[in-house]
């Protein structure tokens, strides 16, 4: 048996240099870990192929450009590819390249790899024996975050791809700051509150950059309706495809709310949709595995709690909140918590929200896998006091639950930061929402 020629063409075209055109660094980062697959993973069209291909152009300037090679399977003429050409790809390079074989790390891109039927028996065996370094990416419809871990047996190592971070958004657009917020002239501020306002109506998705508002919009429900199909639908043979089309389009039209499941049910039953309120608590499952939406739950260490109170529904991106929402509305306060919890993601916290004994609620407590935590209030509107003090109120109540986590209200502009200062509370930090996404690194 020989090597698939088109893959044969994959391969010598996996050699050459993978940026051929400028792309916007992303700062996702691989952690150096010995035998670990890394699999990078993803909602559809964030960019996972062009963070491989950044990942193998960096490898090409740091050794001999031949030692790091980008394979795609994303082509319909390697459909149903026995496995066994897997091993074949592998010979061919070594042949070619036999200087490398055992003395030399290799690093291999495999983009799209989950169409080869038992990928992962291969992906073992080469991390056994050869030296070699494997990532792995694909389409979150057969390449679910988690089922790496189980299929390549705990050598599986995640690395999410999110939408454009702020800080991404504004390097993309060749306008990433280089000092600290605290740090900006007037002139500097005003031009990054103006950004910042674009970033939340347009959001992160790379393609959706530079798109006119009915052609972002028109984009952004095809990405959703590809995403349900593919990724719902077809791996997890949904046959309650309405109801899962109007439990979507209840989370992106209503971000940061909660959501009951048994009010759902009521409200799909009223309309003539028979679905058992087991079968949404699964398509509500299935659309965090395919990184649709994150679903936050009350943070407590109760179980019972946790599970008898409802979550807050957020987006994966703000872009998608003007795509789905049709009632004219521009959401700003919606955006702002979406762009705050994506952004507590992507630092890696544990996030829940809070309901003190007195009622109250804050928007986020955010617990980091380095230390500390941090409850965090976002506030759209400062410049109604009644608004602002209920917001302090909820902060100073929930400080005593949690005594040790930093209190921190956020809020669209400087102007309004500063104005809130006068009567926030001792411990209380505000800041607006862009300075503490472009100043914070790992934690609050």
């Amino acid at each position: 048996m020989s090597l698939h020629p088109v893959l044969r063409e994959k391969l010598e075209a996996g050699l050459l240099p993978a940026l051929k055109i400028g792309s916007t660094l992303r700062d996702a980062r691989l952690p150096a870990l010995p035998n670990k697959v890394y699999a990078v993973i993803g909602m559809r069209r964030v960019g996972k192929t062009t963070f491989l291909r950044q990942l193998q152009d960096r490898r090409q300037h740091a050794t001999a450009p031949e030692r790091a090679v980008y394979v795609s399977f994303d082509d319909d003429r390697l459909a149903e590819l026995p496995l066994t050409q897997l091993n074949l790809l592998l010979e061919e390079y070594y042949r070619n390249f036999p200087q490398w074989r055992r003395s030399e790390v290799v690093s291999w891109f495999f983009d799209e790899i989950q169409v080869v039927t038992g990928w992962e028996r291969f992906i073992r065996r080469l991390l056994d024996t050869e030296r070699v370094e494997i990532v792995v990416s694909g389409s979150s419809a057969r390449l679910l975050s988690r089922e790496v871990h189980t299929s390549l047996r705990g050598r599986g190592w995640e690395t999410v791809i999110r939408p454009f971070s702020f800080r991404e958004f504004l390097r993309h657009r060749g306008k990433e700051p280089n000092k600290p917020v605290a740090h900006f002239t007037a002139v500097e501020r005003s031009l990054v509150e103006k950004e910042f306002r674009e970033y939340l109506a347009v959001g992160g998705f790379p393609e959706a950059q530079g798109m006119a508002p009915p052609l972002r919009v028109q984009l952004l429900q095809g990405y959703v309706d590809t995403l349900l199909l593919r990724d719902v639908v077809e791996r997890f043979q949904v046959t309650q495809v309405a109801a899962l089309r109007w439990l979507t389009r209840h989370c992106l039209r209503n971000p940061a709310g909660p959501l009951s499941v048994y009010g759902l049910y009521r409200d799909l039953k009223a309309q003539g949709h028979g679905v058992a309120k087991d079968t949404l608590h699964a398509l509500l499952a299935h659309l965090v595995d395919v990184f649709l939406v994150t679903a936050v739950s009350l943070s407590t260490d109760s179980e019972r709690r946790r599970n008898s109170n409802p979550r807050k529904i957020y987006p994966a991106d703000p872009g998608l909140v003007g795509a789905f929402d049709s009632s004219g509305r521009t959401n700003v306060g919606h955006r702002l918590e979406t762009v705050v919890l994506n952004e507590l993601e992507r630092r890696k916290a544990d996030v829940g929200y809070v309901r003190t004994a007195a009622g109250f609620e804050v928007d986020f407590h955010a617990r980091f896998l380095a230390a500390g935590e941090a409850l965090i209030q976002v506030c759209a509107d400062p410049g109604d006091t009644n608004v602002t003090a209920r917001e302090l109120r909820a902060l100073e109540d929930a400080r005593r639950e949690y005594p040790r986590a930093e209190c921190l209200l956020l809020v669209l502009t400087q102007d309004q930061a500063l104005e809130v200062l006068r009567i926030a509370g001792h411990g209380i930090r505000v800041d607006p929402v862009y300075q503490w996404l472009l100043d914070g690194a790992s934690g609050a």
